[in-house]
């Protein structure tokens, strides 16, 4: 029998995370991250008093992405619903990851920099799950662009390698991907390198 048999009524609670990822400028994506938490039946709260189903938390992240670097510029928090008046004093807090990049090792950055007594916990799980979404969207808004086509596989270089099992360096995937890096003209790879404000030209 499968875990879904084994319940034994209707749903308590919910969770649900929306991203989306739009163009911004010519380098550069909007991310935005919505978190909406129900209680989806009656309980009682802690001082004993009976609460009714409701939304507990609904908390709504943007953030301006740059670069090939993917450089962290703007970022804005709404907080429609919070549980306490409190929690509005944590909207402030992701401002601190302004600068940082996102690459390997953000979301051990984000944990330190708004995590625990420091932050939101309900933020803080919105935005790292949002971390790979703009990596992801970065990468198709790239793609999309048949100039960028090396470009892009740069990203899938930089981003996907040791990312999970599937892409384990010395798996198929990856190797196919670093064959055909290995296999593009120098002119390509130039092109790549001019694109990426962290590889700026030779003059």
């Amino acid at each position: 029998m499968g875990l879904l048999e084994k319940r034994t009524g209707e749903k308590v609670h919910s969770r649900t995370l929306d991203i989306l990822t739009y163009p911004a400028g010519d380098r550069g994506i909007l991310v935005t991250g919505e978190l909406v938490e129900k209680r989806l039946r009656s309980y009682y709260g802690v001082s004993g008093e009976i609460r009714s189903p409701h939304t507990v938390h609904h908390m709504i992240i943007r953030m301006l992405i740059e670069g090939l670097n993917l450089a962290v510029k703007e970022i804005e928090v709404e907080m429609p619903g919070v549980p306490r008046e409190d929690c509005l004093e944590t909207a402030q807090c992701l401002n601190r990851l302004v600068g940082m990049n996102i690459v390997a090792g953000f979301t051990l950055k984000a944990r330190e920099a708004v995590g625990g007594r420091r932050g939101c916990t309900h933020l803080l799980a919105l935005l790292t799950a949002m971390a790979p979404a703009a990596v992801q969207g970065f990468w198709v808004h790239h793609a999309a662009k048949p100039a960028e086509s090396d470009t892009s596989s740069r990203l899938m270089e930089q981003y996907l390698i040791d990312s999970c099992w599937v892409w384990r360096r010395e798996g198929p995937m990856a190797q196919e991907l670093l064959q055909a890096l290995a296999d593009a003209s120098p002119a390509d790879r130039a092109s790549a390198r001019s694109a990426d404000p962290s590889h700026p030209p030779k003059t």
